[in-house]
């Protein structure tokens, strides 16, 4: 699929694998559409790479049908690549035995809502945008690319909320690409592992934090780069032939329980 031209929304896109993502999109062609909350960075990522920004908090239906309808009038729909998530770190009971002190449900619940139901909420509401694009080589319409994590495979301790939240878009990914084959979507999920955000801070304190993690990844000895999750993201794309497919992006990385 030729990217040159058509619109792609990008949730998360204000920061992070969104943002590199949402670039590279442009420089391929497509007019972007900047899908965030964080209005200020938004703005600024939609305005550096002559795209539009709408605000999107994923949990809001409304702001996804907004968003949808003005990537719309850019022009035809044909990419989705959902970045928006959350993270939660918790233990599953507390130290002083009390109920109280248990996993909260409300923080469960919500890494959930923003994560699971949030992606789906996005393929359901652009697919149907898509749908009605005309067809091109081998009936295809659109593209959509979710994102999950390596958690989704190797939860570690605390991880349970984002996990779990994890694994659903990973068990997503084949009934959505079984659905959404009559109107000529793919749907594929890429599972990043040790990727260097801003998630992760700066100076010396964030520096050794890092240095810790790589003690899991195999080859390279570093954590990835956000430009080489966009790299994957246009790749799944535009690849025609690649369906139904959850790929790790992670540098042969396995997660110790914590």
């Amino acid at each position: 699929m030729d990217l040159n031209g058509p619109s792609a929304i990008v949730t998360g896109g204000a920061s992070g694998l969104g943002a590199a993502t949402a670039r590279l999109l442009a420089a391929r062609g497509a007019r972007v559409v900047v899908a965030d909350r964080d209005d200020t960075r938004g703005k600024t990522v939609a305005g550096e790479i002559g795209g539009t920004f709408a605000h999107v908090d994923v949990t809001s239906t409304a702001d996804i049908v907004a968003a949808t309808e003005a990537a719309k009038e850019s022009g035809p729909i044909r990419a989705l690549v959902n970045c928006a998530g959350i993270g939660w770190a918790a233990r599953t009971i507390g130290r002083d035995g009390t109920y109280d002190s248990a996993h909260g449900l409300d923080a469960f619940r919500r890494v959930l809502a923003v994560n699971t139901v949030g992606t789906f909420d996005c393929v359901r509401i652009v697919a149907t945008a898509m749908a009605g694009n005309d067809p091109l080589a081998d009936g295809e319409r659109g593209s959509i690319v979710n994102t999950a994590s390596l958690a989704a495979f190797d939860g570690q301790i605390g991880q349970a909320a984002y996990a779990a939240s994890k694994g659903g878009v990973v068990a997503l990914t084949l009934p959505l690409a079984r659905d959404l084959s009559v109107a000529g979507i793919r749907v594929n999920t890429i599972a990043p592992g040790l990727i260097d955000t801003p998630i992760y801070g700066a100076g010396p304190g964030s520096e050794e934090f890092k240095d810790r993690l790589r003690r899991d990844v195999l080859f390279p000895r570093r954590l990835g780069s956000a430009a080489e999750f966009a790299s994957l993201a246009v790749e799944v794309l535009t690849n025609g032939y690649l369906n139904a497919e959850v790929i790790r992006i992670d540098a042969g990385t396995r997660f110790r329980p914590k």
